[in-house]
């Protein structure tokens, strides 16, 4: 390391007229470090109030489900063929979301996001894993809120139950909306078919 040091000042040498660059010394300001800490602080208050603003499900009252109920629900529209075979599990599950060990507002905005990313990544089936409670003092509390949640969200076309393998009465599929893109894509692809 040395001889590539020596090489490099003889070089410089031959050159002549190069001086070294002076450096300024510089002192960072607090003021500046307090600036940036307290900009990341704002975005992130204002993206936790985004989230808090943007959020339809309602916190209040949930009516309550026992540990043993299937959850279900289907909007008007949906074929009962489509529904049967939410129902049965037939269709591939392409996210989950485990609710376990959440408290009952985080999983209210865990729940809401996961919706949203879901449609942004063209999700059509999921599954939420919401536990079902049994042995509690308040029984089935995540399971009741998913119950009530679910349908307040326009994107939810339809739910049920999920079946043994996937987690029973303690796990719910969750068949969304198509995205516009997927919509123009499958209307295509049905054009070029005729």
């Amino acid at each position: 390391m040395a001889d590539d040091s020596n090489l490099f000042q003889e070089a410089l040498g031959q050159l002549g007229d190069v001086k070294p660059l002076k450096r300024e010394r510089r002192v960072p300001l607090k003021k500046q470090q307090e600036a940036v800490l307290d900009l990341r602080a704002r975005r992130e208050a204002a993206t936790h109030e985004k989230v808090q603003e943007f959020n339809p499900l309602a916190g209040e009252f949930v009516e309550p489900v026992d540990p043993w109920d299937p959850l279900e629900f289907k909007r008007d529209g949906v074929q009962n063929g489509v529904y049967r075979n939410l129902r049965l599990g037939k269709y591939q599950v392409d996210a989950r979301l485990d609710l376990h060990r959440h408290s009952v507002e985080s999983a209210r905005r865990a729940v809401f996001e996961f919706v949203r990313d879901c449609l942004e990544a063209d999700v059509r089936c999921a599954l939420i894993t919401h536990g079902k409670g049994e042995g509690r003092k308040q029984p089935a509390l995540l399971k009741s809120c998913v119950n009530a949640w679910l349908p307040q969200l326009d994107e939810v076309l339809a739910f049920h139950s999920a079946q043994k393998q996937h987690g029973g009465l303690g796990a719910t599929y969750v068949l969304l909306r198509k995205s516009e893109r997927k919509r123009q894509d499958n209307l295509e692809r049905h054009q070029r078919r005729r």
